[in-house]
This record gives structure tokens, C-alpha cells and sequence, in this order.
């Protein structure tokens, strides 16, 4: 049998980091068992409906490399692949109407008022369960009503006594009472079916053999069962994913600031790193290996090893991944986003390709890089007790007097590449009986009034060159002596 599973969007704005999942999870269950991944828009609640945001969808799955073997665009022979097409063609009104047949569903002609008595409160929280009281009209009332234009909805017919099992492949076996399954609605009063109902129908006629979506939906799986029994079709392999949240255990918002694909795009990842780390909320490789491509993906991916605790969004995680992708990228590449910023916070003259070689190894994402160089513009304002470090040794009152001491050397050396200067440097170290680190680390304070830099203090002196590096040396003493007590 081949594997056929389906991404199954609802077009209604950005796409959310659990339904980019969703679709990982299902490209790589078809890909790695040499199936096939289809596309479906899902766009039957016109309510939610956002303009644009089916071009989200594709723009998000063509960036991430998850490509559909079939889809709106791609006919496989079992579309339309769009919802609202396949309602146009009567196609979810034909097969409630054949479960009508089968007494497995029936026309609800109840209004609002009497809908809102049936109400109830349980356990503080307001439920509502129909009562099946238009299972018992007469076919007779039924076309009665239907020829007078009554407006209706068509229920499932679900038993109120025994239980509903269901295998799920992460959670296992679940069992419910049925007395807890409502009949709920397949077809709408205005014509359009339930997401639920047009799901179970749209998988069944396309074919597809996994159903993956979010553990929101276990609760939902009874009915759906139900309906393919009444209908007397295979039940597909279900595989609920554990739900994600933020850092404080709480489900991910859109208040989070990162819960969608383009929130992380803007804020400079890259699409091969967030792609990655979504793998991996809430599946993990036998190897425990942490950085993969897509196609190591599609290899490594074993649907049964997802887990059912639910996955925290580690956004340190995500920065320290994107920075390994960063350091993997080709200069060329990394340099066509992170030149332009530079480019825009750097505006004097020096050399920004070696600022940028420097850079590349040093940021997890591209925004780090005006606050990690701006110091090469101007040195920012800083306090003096940044020249103090315990493992160097130096205090600002020991960096006063060695910068005083250091001075003359810098004004007369000549060569003012990276290792010329450092030849000279740990030859003065050398030469006073210092540590190389209590020359340096005042210096590179000196230069740039920050805690790290991209680089060390002769790299920064090369880049800036002599005139300016003197010139940020000698502020420096004159701080320190206006400064210290």
C-alpha cells in the first residue's frame, strides 16, 4: 500500500509553527516510506477566511521545500483539492444524504430557541447535546419540511449507549462512552459541511492512508471514526502531535511574537533552520542528532518515535541552531543579507568583508549584527568597569597605566596588520613581564567600549587602522584618568 497523506490547511492568515509542523511531519511520513504528500485548501468556514493567505500557504511550503505531489495546481486525478470547489460540486451534501439512507444521519430542523434550551451546565462549563428529536419525525414531515423551505441542518446519528474505540499510533488506544458523543453537524444551514465531516469524506476520496494533525483533535476522533464505519470505509492511520508550547508551559500564541513561520523569518532565521528545529518539537532521531537537512529528515523521520508530552518552543534553542546554519552558509550567500545591515550601521571607511568574516561565526541571527559591530562607527558610551576581568587580572586602574605604558609602541609601529601588531604586542607583554591578555584585554576595551567583540584587539586595530585606533586608545586614558578616583 502506499503511503498518502495530506496537508490540510485552513486559509486564514500566517502560518502557524504547529500547522508548519503538521505539514513536516506528514511530507516526511510520506517521504520517508516513498509515498506521496498532498495539498488540500480547507476553506469551508468563510468567516475565518483571510485574503492572501493561500498564497501564504504555497509561498511557506515552496520556501520550506515541502512540495505537494498533488494539490490545486497539481491534479492527481482526485480533486478539486480545493473545499469550496468540491462544495460547488454537491459532493458533501451527496454523501450525507447517502448516510440519511443508511440511518446513520438525519435533516435537524430545530431553530435557535429550541437549540439554546437544551443546554447545560456541567462541571462550570456549558455543554449542549441534542436530543435526537428530529431523528423521530416521519419521512412525510421531513419532505413536508424540506418543500416548504425550512431551513435545516443534516446530524450524525451516533448511538447514546456502549463505547467508540480508536487506535491512535502516538497515544494508543482510547476509548470513549458514546453517551458523551453529541450528533453533531455534518451539513451547515447554509449548505457548506462541518470541517469534520468534509475531512473524513475528503480523505477517503483522495486516498490517504495517514492522517496527521494536532492532539486538539483526539477528542474529535470518536465521530470521525463513526462516520467511516457508517460509511463502511477503511479508517486511516491517525497520528495526533503533542501540543506545543512557549517556555512557561502555556500553549503558543500569537502574543508569543514567534508562533508563526513569517514572525521567525523576520526576525532572521533561516528557513533551513526553522524547519530543523520544528522537526524536533516533539520527535527526536535514534542518534539524538540535532542539526539535519531536509533530505536527513525524510531518512531519519519514524513517526512512532514522536512523543505524547507536549513540545516547549526553546527559543535559545532555535537562535544557537540558526547560528550553526549561519556558520555553514556560503560567505557569498551570508553575505547578501548581513552586508546590506552592516553596510546601513558601519558607515565609515574600512574593510567590511574582513567585518563580515569576522560576523559570520559569531551571530545566531542576522539582527545581532548592528549591535555586535557598531562600536567600528563609534565607540558607544561605557563604564570603566568593563576594563575589570578576573581571568586577565586587570582592573581599569591597571588598564590606565598599561594603556599610558602602551601607547608609545602603537604610535610607532608602522605595520598595522592583524599579525604584525600582535608580534609586537606580546613582545611588549613579553618584554614587561605581562600575560598577553593583560595587554590585550584593555585595549580591545579601549577600541570598542563593549563586553565582546567580533574579534580580537588586533584584529579591530587592523580594521580601523592606526589613526583611528590611536585616537580611540588615547580617549580611553583620558576617560580613565577624568574617571577614577
Amino acid at each position: 500500500m502506499k503511503i498518502r497523506t495530506r496537508f490540510a490547511p485552513s486559509p486564514t492568515g500566517r502560518m502557524h509553527v504547529g500547522n508548519l509542523r503538521t505539514a513536516l511531519y506528514a511530507y516526511l511520513i510520506a517521504k520517508h516510506a516513498g509515498g506521496e504528500f498532498i495539498l488540500r485548501i480547507e476553506d469551508t468556514d468563510q468567516e475565518r477566511y483571510v485574503e492572501g493567505a493561500v498564497d501564504i500557504i504555497y509561498r511557506t511550503l515552496a520556501a520550506t521545500g515541502l512540495l505537494h505531489d498533488e494539490g490545486p495546481d497539481k491534479d492527481g486525478g482526485v480533486g478539486p483539492y480545493v473545499q469550496s470547489e468540491r462544495q460547488e460540486k454537491g459532493i458533501y451534501l451527496e454523501y450525507a444524504k447517502k448516510l440519511i439512507e443508511k440511518g446513520e444521519a438525519y435533516y435537524c430542523f430545530c431553530d435557535a430557541e429550541r437549540l439554546a434550551s437544551l443546554k447545560q451546565t456541567v462541571a462550570g462549563k456549558e455543554i449542549s447535546l441534542y436530543d435526537k428529536h428530529c431523528l423521530s419525525l416521519s419521512k412525510e414531515e421531513v419532505e413536508a419540511n424540506l418543500a416548504a423551505g425550512k431551513p435545516y441542518v443534516i446530524r450524525q446519528n451516533n448511538p447514546r449507549t456502549g463505547t467508540t474505540t480508536f487506535e491512535d499510533e502516538i497515544y494508543g488506544s482510547i476509548t470513549v462512552d458514546n453517551a458523551e458523543l453529541d450528533d453533531m453537524i455534518l451539513i451547515k444551514s447554509d449548505g457548506y459541511p462541518t470541517y469534520n465531516f468534509a475531512n473524513v469524506v475528503d480523505d477517503h476520496l483522495m486516498g490517504i492512508t495517514h492522517v496527521v494533525r494536532g492532539n486538539e483533535y483526539l477528542s474529535s476522533s470518536p465521530k470521525y471514526n463513526r462516520l467511516y464505519e457508517a460509511f463502511g470505509w477503511e479508517v486511516p492511520v491517525y497520528v495526533h502531535c503533542p501540543l506545543i508550547t512557549n517556555e512557561e508551559h502555556e500553549k503558543l500564541s500569537k502574543r508569543s511574537g514567534h508562533s508563526s513561520y513569517e514572525d521567525l523569518i523576520e526576525q532572521g532565521f533561516l528557513t533551513e533552520a526553522v524547519v530543523n528545529f520544528v522537526a524536533l518539537l516533539g520527535w527526536s532521531p535514534e542518534d539524538n542528532e540535532e542539526i539535519m537537512t531536509l533530505e536527513e529528515l525524510v531518512k531519519k523521520f519514524d513517526y512512532h518515535h514522536i512523543n505524547k508530552a507536549p513540545a516547549v518552543f526553546d527559543y535559545t534553542k532555535l537562535r544557537w541552531m540558526n547560528g550553526e546554519y549561519i556558520k555553514k552558509l556560503p560567505y557569498e550567500e551570508f553575505k547578501k543579507t548581513a552586508g546590506p545591515i552592516l553596510a546601513e550601521t558601519v558607515k565609515r571607511d574600512c574593510d567590511q568583508e574582513k567585518i563580515l568574516h569576522m560576523v559570520q561565526s559569531r551571530i545566531e541571527i542576522f539582527p545581532d549584527i548592528p549591535g555586535l559591530v557598531d562600536f567600528f562607527e563609534a565607540v558607544p558610551s561605557y563604564d570603566i568597569a568593563l576594563y575589570a576581568h578576573k581571568k586577565m587580572k586587570t582592573t581599569p586602574e591597571s588598564s590606565y597605566s598599561l594603556l599610558q605604558e602602551v601607547l608609545p609602541v602603537l604610535e610607532v609601529q608602522t605595520d598595522y596588520s592583524n599579525d604584525a601588531l600582535y608580534a609586537a604586542l606580546t613582545a611588549f607583554a613579553q618584554e614587561k613581564g605581562y600575560k598577553n591578555g593583560y595587554v590585550l584585554w584593555p585595549i580591545r576595551t579601549a577600541l570598542s567600549g563593549k563586553p565582546s567583540t567580533p574579534g580580537g584587539a588586533t584584529e579591530l586595530m587592523e580594521i580601523l587602522g592606526k589613526e583611528e585606533s590611536l585616537s580611540r586608545i588615547r580617549e580611553a586614558i583620558a576617560k580613565l584618568g577624568a574617571e577614577l578616583p
